[in-house]
């Protein structure tokens, strides 16, 4: 019981790790910098502070790796309740991860245009038009990376629920979170309009991940 509470603080922890980096990209750089409806302000804002912005690439990075290992924790600790849906659970995540490193070059692409080397046939609105451009390929596939970010949930869920060892109710709160992402993710792409709306569904599920975050960091696991 001892190895198993320091395994799932060591699962807390890297949690931790991932919402802490990952929101800062997130918030404290992309929705700082990027203004989606004006490719000028929005070049001048990521040339004006270059540095955060690389900073934000490296805060994704480093969250992304947290990812990885805290999946290979949490398999280790659910594993014995059910392999079958820890392993939906790894893989499903798995796809997620993958799906936003490659997206990340997306990113990147944005400093290489911005910064002119080659592209000097290419006048100044073309380019801020150009970078834009990667900008919201990055924001499409952040949204399909974050469609398997709601989907590993579900069994992620179902496990804490039968563990017998974490709260039941923090596993029903995991489940439903896969719909709050599933909702406001796919709303995006079939009726964007209704986008802001939905957008409470992925902060319900944020939420919800967050208590699981501060159980797993204060009690690990409940000892009967």
């Amino acid at each position: 019981m001892k190895s198993t509470k320091q395994t799932a603080r060591q699962a807390g922890f890297l949690y931790l790790l991932v919402a802490i980096f990952g929101g800062f990209a997130h918030f404290g750089v992309r929705m700082k910098l990027i203004v989606y409806n004006d490719a000028e302000v929005t070049s001048n804002n990521i040339l004006s502070n270059e540095f955060l912005f690389r900073f934000g690439f490296v805060a994704d990075i480093i969250q992304l790796t947290c990812f990885i290992f805290l999946l290979l924790i949490l398999y280790r600790l659910l594993k014995s309740i059910s392999k079958i849906y820890a392993k939906v659970m790894f893989l499903l995540a798995i796809v997620g991860i993958s799906i936003a490193c490659l997206n990340m070059l997306n990113q990147y692409a944005v400093l290489t245009i911005l910064k002119g080397q080659y592209l000097e046939t290419f006048n100044t609105s073309q380019i801020h038009s150009l970078s834009m451009l990667f900008l919201e390929l990055h924001n499409v596939g952040y949204a399909i990376a974050h469609i398997f970010f709601g989907l590993w949930l579900f069994p992620l869920g179902y496990l804490v629920y039968k563990s017998g060892f974490i709260p039941k109710i923090i596993g029903i709160l995991l489940m439903i979170a896969t719909f709050g992402y599933l909702i406001n993710m796919l709303t995006g792409f079939l009726f964007p309009g209704f986008e802001t709306i939905t957008s409470y569904g992925a902060l319900f599920s944020g939420l919800a991940e967050l208590i699981f975050i501060i159980w797993l960091l204060i009690k690990g696991v409940r000892v009967n």
